[in-house]
């Protein structure tokens, strides 16, 4: 069996995307696993299957998976991929120029700017309000908010904040981003039993009041270039700590991208997305 896809990435953080707007795909842990594999399979960060939405308050269903095949409630450069995804490929009408992903984290209201020739050339996401509630993470704290608790791990204390952006972050503080310990760290607060479901594990770095620099372990992939609800996450955490303001430019190691907690609640992100490459895979009777 052949299967066609195309790999997409937004600064860098790359997914597989797959029309599946018949819903034929069955797809286990193990086959994700498989064409996430950047030896073996196709390689990317996650796998996300474009189906019909279940709701009439939706366009598409954005079925978003991790690269070792868990599925996950959201992912925010993800949904700038689906955006471009079917914009350029003529699932929306040419005219538009907004629709709405449904998600396992809820609904997310899309607007975009074309390029001259009618490709989504930038999109901004409404990542929704962020739950800040111990219970809404979900963490095992005590407490109505996870603000800068200790957390104590075999490398030292770690003080955390934790964001749901509709998936699970905590962030720390660091002083340099760039010898901070995300692959020692990261993946030790990621499956910490306080957190049940796992987490996504930021280290930001505050440069001045309207620039937050990051880096980002996810749940189930490992460090990233870029993390969109990580970046949401971490604007939210330096506004609550008065870093900075409602706003500010966050940057990845993939890119920047620009993050807005506004006035009604909502966290906007602004970025861009990019077609890497197409093409089709013969499937082993193993997948």
């Amino acid at each position: 069996m052949q299967l066609t896809f195309t790999k997409m990435n937004g600064l860098g953080n790359d997914f597989i995307m797959i029309d599946d707007r018949d819903e034929v795909l069955e797809m286990s842990p193990e086959a994700v696993a498989w064409f996430c594999d950047r030896h073996f399979g196709i390689g990317g960060d996650g796998l996300i299957l474009v189906r019909p939405a279940t709701t009439a308050d939706a366009d598409f269903y954005m079925h978003y998976f991790n690269a070792d095949g868990s599925l996950a409630e959201m992912c925010g450069n993800g949904a700038r991929c689906f955006a471009k995804y079917v914009v350029d490929n003529g699932m929306v009408s040419a005219d538009a120029a907004s629709l709405v992903i449904e998600t396992l984290g809820g609904l997310k209201p899309v607007t975009f700017v074309r390029d001259e020739a009618g490709k989504l050339e930038s999109a901004t996401v409404d990542m929704g309000t962020p739950a800040l509630a111990p219970a809404d993470i979900p963490a095992l704290f005590d407490g109505e908010q996870i603000y800068d608790c200790p957390l104590e791990t075999p490398f030292g204390t770690f003080g955390l904040t934790a964001v749901n952006m509709g998936n699970p972050h905590v962030i720390t503080w660091v002083d340099d981003v760039q010898t901070a310990p995300v692959e020692t760290v990261g993946p030790f607060i990621a499956t910490h039993e306080r957190f049940p479901e796992g987490t996504n594990v930021e280290f930001a770095q505050h440069i001045d009041n309207t620039t937050i620099r990051m880096r980002v372990w996810e749940r189930g992939v490992g460090e990233t270039l870029a993390c969109g609800t990580g970046a949401c996450a971490v604007l939210v955490a330096g506004t609550l700590s008065c870093r900075v303001g409602r706003e500010a430019t966050i940057e990845l190691p993939g890119g920047d991208l620009f993050v807005r907690w506004h006035e009604n609640g909502h966290v906007y992100m602004t970025g861009s997305a990019a077609v890497s490459f197409t093409g089709t895979i013969e499937l082993s009777d193993e997948v």
